[in-house]
């Protein structure tokens, strides 16, 4: 587990350097509009790629937003960024709303994704593994043990009777591939696109989708940090009207939307495409939070040891600032 770093002039000087060192993606440049700091936990997941598409769109143009997007190599340092109010909103796992309950200065304000279609475990080309039962003791390396990847590992573990613990997770940050090419796992979890993409290369094996084994949760959430909330409640509405437009653009939109994602995530054309068609039905068109999804997560912050008991999920999510869908 990680812990939060404090919101000094110093710690907040030094995240700065950290965000530049990132390398700011894509800005959008208005003189008259307002500036939002946007940061994505992971740069290549498809779950995101609507806050590139919507810049790149002129969508959060036209609602008075300059949109400046980082990257972040993994959920870890963008609630580390979220703490420090170096950015104003973060794109991240839905389990890592348990970060509020730890003190973290922010709320959930919208559902982007449900159930984890995109999220796979990749294995070796030669792997033995050949179904879910096989993976009963093995090792797989994670982002985090205290992320969402963490915590699929788990209960995918729990789900075949193996308890929680029933595959080793290995906390590797962006060293899955590496761990695997040594040997020392028997897997990784990584991106769809990215699983696709090392299966053509013939550097891995699509072993697993995760959205085949849990059902009701919300793999993505939009979560805007505190200050934001407090100072400017109308930019983080029109964010979240630019937001779900972007979405309904997307829908309608494949081919450009595809020819983005292809080059944020670094993969070929058609599986940016095949890609779209498996994520795109499982985005939330209004930001709504389902219960049922609320209730699973919540387990799931135990479960990762990060809290004692579940939390109330109205103490870290809100949807007072989402618009009716016309």
């Amino acid at each position: 587990m990680f812990g939060l770093i404090p919101t000094s002039r110093i710690a907040r000087f030094c995240l700065r350097l950290v965000l530049a060192a990132a390398g700011v993606l894509y800005a959008t440049s208005s003189g008259s509009a307002e500036s939002l700091r946007v940061g994505k936990a992971f740069p290549s997941a498809f779950g995101f790629v609507p806050l590139d598409v919507g810049a790149r769109e002129g969508i959060f143009k036209k609602y008075d937003l300059d949109i400046e997007i980082t990257s972040f190599g993994g959920a870890p340092m963008l609630v580390q960024a979220l703490t420090a109010d170096a950015v104003d909103i973060g794109l991240d796992g839905g389990s890592d709303i348990a970060m509020i309950a730890k003190g973290m200065p922010g709320k959930g304000v919208g559902a982007l994704g449900n159930a984890p279609l995109e999220i796979t475990i990749v294995a070796a080309p030669n792997t033995t593994m050949k179904t879910v039962a096989d993976l009963k003791g093995r090792k797989i390396s994670v982002s985090q043990i205290s992320t969402l990847t963490g915590w699929l590992v788990s209960e995918l573990s729990r789900q075949q009777g193996w308890g929680v613990e029933g595959i080793t997770r290995i906390a590797s940050g962006n060293a899955g591939l590496s761990n695997l090419v040594s040997g020392d796992v028997d897997g990784f979890t990584i991106d769809l696109s990215t699983a696709l993409q090392l299966q053509r290369q013939g550097r891995g094996k699509l072993f697993l989708k995760f959205g085949d084994y849990v059902k009701d949760f919300h793999a993505y959430v939009i979560i805007a940090q505190n200050s934001l909330i407090a100072k400017r409640p109308a930019a983080l509405r029109s964010f979240l009207k630019a937001w779900y437009e972007t979405i309904a653009f997307m829908k309608a939109n494949k081919e450009r939307s595809v020819a983005v994602a292809a080059e944020i995530q670094h993969v070929d054309p058609d599986i940016a495409a095949g890609t779209y068609d498996v994520m795109m039905n499982s985005f939330s068109t209004d930001g709504k939070f389902s219960p049922k999804a609320l209730e699973v997560m919540a387990r799931s912050f135990v479960d990762l040891g990060v809290v004692d008991k579940p939390p109330n999920p109205a103490d870290l999510v809100t949807e007072a600032y989402l618009s009716p869908v016309k």
